[in-house]
């Protein structure tokens, strides 16, 4: 969870943020015109080099579709001639989720690669282990893979650190503000990770039910990334009387979850976090269990359902993703929603690149252009979502939508409201 030495790390970054937050906050966002661009590596005439480190293994392994996604947007956007004459080439190196190996890694990548930026690296744990060596060497470490609060309230002492997704801690208070009004009586077992993640996603929970957390949660159960299962968890939130269990967990745990509450027939309602929200995880966890062990169940969105057929049947965004992933991802799940999250964020990068210019592409302009972005018309989030960083709000989206689970599908439920 970071190096040693971090309040001298503090004190050099402050003096980094410092400089860099002006120059943020002067000229344009659109790159420089005029003169040849800066010669940062991973960058050529021909090639824009990225990588990060993801977990191809291991427990959380159900997210590699994420970048097997970018792998094959960026694929389709190279055959078209790339951006502004310069393809992408996108290096990922297997960490299993595990700190101990994404550091080394992207050392690697920075050191022996070359990489322009690191993109879309995945997991709280090791974004807080590797963002200080980033910052300090002056590499973006673009739209991480992460709702953690850390990447919009830290941005001042680690600016070149941006998110990307809706923060865990207001989804969170959207959940409580919910249960607070579909479930007021509700005793709530929590089930988590235990890290910040998890943490997070506790602590937006008990904003939004406000004066009754105390009293209306019940129990609050974790587990290790690296555990082998949940059950004993789940079991005990049950035998304290828990009716409301909200699932806090990666999607190989969420299965668990959610299938062993139904093996003891334990019948609560139930909040799952979104990133474990993907049509797959869920029906994982009814073919593991029961038919109805999902029924009902409570979560949010803010990416359009590639497994909702009906609901996006002519839609260009949909259309385009299906597209893709019938040529660069054949055999794929193309309803495995993190390929279409891995195609969302890629072309958000493609957009920074846009408008970096032909000549703007360098570290500093790119991370200027991040950190300024008004994006309105992604093909792959729900309509009226929105891509904005500036000023003191610095996650890119943050808007979702609840939905609960019906006869094998989500059913967004209510308008898009304002995760913050």
């Amino acid at each position: 969870m970071g190096s040693t030495n971090t309040q001298g790390w503090l004190r050099r970054a402050a003096v980094v943020a410092g400089a860099l937050l002006v120059s943020l906050a002067c000229g344009t966002t659109q790159g420089t015109t005029s003169g040849p661009a800066k010669n940062d590596p991973g960058v050529t005439d021909s090639e824009v080099l990225i990588g990060t480190t993801f977990p191809l293994s291991g427990a959380t392994s159900a997210y590699a579709s994420i970048q097997k996604g970018s792998t094959a947007y960026f694929a389709s956007l190279n055959d078209k001639g790339g951006v502004n004459g310069r393809k992408i080439t996108y290096k990922v190196y297997d960490d299993a989720y595990d700190p101990s190996k994404s550091v080394p890694l992207v050392r690697q990548l920075v050191t022996q690669d070359n990489v322009f930026v690191v993109f879309n690296e995945l997991g709280t744990p090791v974004i807080l282990a590797t963002r200080e060596y980033l910052n300090q060497e002056k590499v973006p470490q673009l739209f991480v893979a992460t709702g953690s609060s850390h990447w919009g309230a830290d941005y001042r002492q680690f600016p070149y650190t941006v998110g990307y997704q809706p923060d865990y801690i207001s989804e969170g208070k959207i959940y409580g503000k919910d249960i607070l009004k579909a479930h007021p009586n509700a005793k709530i077992g929590i089930l988590r990770q235990n890290d910040d993640y998890g943490k997070d996603y506790v602590t937006g929970l008990k904003a939004g039910l406000g004066g009754k957390a105390t009293s209306m949660i019940l129990d609050e159960q974790t587990y290790e990334a690296n555990a082998a299962d949940v059950s004993s968890q789940v079991a005990a939130l049950k035998s304290k009387g828990a009716d409301l269990f909200y699932i806090v967990c990666t999607p190989r745990f969420a299965v668990q979850a959610i299938a062993t509450a139904a093996k003891l027939s334990w019948k609560p309602a139930i909040y799952l976090n979104n990133v474990s929200a993907q049509v797959p995880t869920v029906k994982a966890a009814v073919t593991a269990s029961t038919p109805d062990a999902a029924e009902g169940i409570v979560s949010t969105v803010y990416l359009k359902d590639p497994a909702d057929r009906n609901k996006w049947a002519g839609d260009a965004g949909m259309k385009q993703y299906m597209s893709i992933m019938a040529k660069y991802c054949a055999g794929c799940d193309v309803n495995d929603g993190n390929y279409f999250y891995g195609m969302s964020v890629a072309w958000t990068f493609q957009k920074v690149l846009e408008q970096a210019g032909k000549n703007g592409v360098n570290r500093e302009n790119v991370l200027k252009v991040s950190r300024n972005l008004n994006l309105k018309d992604s093909p792959f989030l729900l309509p009226g979502v929105t891509i904005k960083t500036g000023g003191d709000n610095q996650f890119p989206i943050t808007q979702e939508a609840l939905e609960h689970w019906q006869n094998g599908a989500w059913v967004v439920d209510r308008e898009i409201q304002s995760a913050r």
